[in-house]
């Protein structure tokens, strides 16, 4: 078994009134919790949103802005199980263009 990052890309942009309604949410919440559940043997986190943002160098931090919106963990048998996983996640439906990154975190032996 590997653990899988997944990285949520939201396509609306700030103030381009992509806001979603009242309802909407209701809808997403629910289908996020259906697909939770689907999964809950395979999630090791299941994440939470990404806000306030810093990049940090040699030279110090700054607040930076993208598409990065949430982020979940999975375990699953190979790479290609774990975009399974993924593709069935109700924020691809939420807005046209929204995408999901599903990175492999290898286990690093000591020594």
């Amino acid at each position: 078994m590997g653990t899988y990052l997944a990285i949520y890309l939201g396509a609306a942009e700030t103030g381009s009134g992509d806001e979603i309604s009242a309802e909407r949410q209701s809808e997403f919440m629910a289908a996020w919790a259906a697909w939770a559940q689907a999964h809950v043997d395979a999630l090791i986190d299941p994440g939470a949103p990404l806000f306030r943002k810093k990049v940090v160098t040699s030279t110090g931090a700054r607040e930076f802005t993208d598409a990065k919106v949430g982020y979940a963990l999975v375990e699953a048998p190979s790479h290609d199980e774990a975009v399974r996983i993924f593709s069935e996640h109700p924020h691809l439906t939420l807005h046209d263009g929204n995408s999901i990154e599903v990175l492999e975190c290898p286990a690093i032996e000591p020594g």
